[in-house]
């Protein structure tokens, strides 16, 4: 008779069927969980996480003790600055309702994740952890800007009151499969992708928004997975932790377009539209902190999983978000 190990964790991951939390579920069923580990994916189809009852619910059904807190009200810029209240609100609710369920049922650990949106606008570059809280964020998403800042404030509070494990990551661009690929709310790597399928589709230009020269630093979801599950097991701090590919691997808005464009195999026109926003211009971030903690990362070369990613979005392009 097989003997079943223990289950020593129960892993509750908030936001399980967007873009980081696909990767996650992805990295465990392909080896990296461990036998001592039950991972509970849940997404907004299994509680309204802005409702205190029912986060308070879901935490009572599945009594987890870690949690991977990944659910928020997410969009690209152009989303932002329609409705960054909304953003705001929603996202303050979730994250106080999440947080303040995991201290009342006794969690151990929580790990939520922030952006490098949250920096301040006015800095000095590579941004680091310690100077979240510097000045206001760029005024194009403040609502949700603050919000996720808040998290941090939060994860302090808990620590000094009640003595809790709760710490935050911030990743710089995310991107993979499963991401959202609509073009007017989504983010600048998955909207280029599907604006290449259809210019691809139909004999058209590709019509890039902005002029192409803002950097951004780009983590393939699969890696930051990997990442996530150390954070989890092993970094023991309340302060952040920002996960990102190093200074040297920013990239532009047109490096990006030219990489999609490979490996799509798109051969018409590439045209920028400078009347479009562009909005920041760079947000570099140190992943000095990281490279401490794991100087032997891997990551994936980036022209290898954009071409990963355009693959898994032509081939599930009848059910992909877009």
């Amino acid at each position: 008779m097989e003997v079943t190990e223990p289950v020593a964790r129960r892993i509750l991951v908030t936001g399980g069927t967007g873009l980081v939390g696909k990767a996650i579920e992805k990295v465990v069923a392909d080896g990296e969980g461990r036998p001592d580990e039950e991972w509970i994916f849940v997404s907004s189809r299994d509680a309204d996480l802005t409702s205190a009852a029912e986060t308070k619910a879901l935490f009572e059904q599945h009594k987890p003790t870690h949690v991977i807190h990944l659910a928020a009200m997410v969009g690209g810029l152009f989303k932002n600055i329609r409705y960054n209240l909304d953003f705001w609100r929603r996202n303050i609710h979730i994250n106080d309702n999440v947080l303040h369920s995991a201290y009342e049922t006794g969690v151990q650990k929580v790990v939520s994740c922030l952006s490098t949106c949250i920096f301040p606008d006015k800095t000095t570059y590579p941004i680091d952890e310690t100077m979240i809280h510097n000045g206001p964020p760029h005024s194009s998403n403040f609502g949700y800007s603050y919000a996720k800042r808040m998290i941090d404030i939060q994860n302090r509070g808990y620590f000094e009151q009640h003595g809790c494990r709760f710490t935050a990551v911030i990743p710089t661009n995310v991107f993979g499969p499963h991401d959202n690929f609509n073009i007017e709310d989504g983010h600048v790597l998955p909207g280029l992708i599907h604006k290449v399928y259809l210019a691809k589709q139909n004999g058209s230009a590709l019509t890039v928004w902005g002029t192409g020269k803002p950097r951004r630093q780009f983590i393939y979801s699969l890696d930051l997975a990997r990442l996530f599950l150390w954070v989890l097991r092993e970094y023991d701090e309340v302060e952040p932790i920002i996960l990102s590919v190093g200074e040297e691997d920013e990239v532009s808005i047109r490096e990006a377009a030219e990489a999609i464009v490979d490996a799509m195999d798109f051969r018409g026109e590439l045209l920028f539209d400078t009347t479009k926003a562009d909005g920041q211009f760079k947000k570099t971030a140190s992943n000095a902190k990281l490279r401490r903690y794991l100087p032997g990362f891997q990551f994936t070369p980036f022209r290898q999983a954009v071409k990963e990613t355009c693959a898994w979005f032509s081939t599930n392009y009848a059910n992909a978000r877009k």
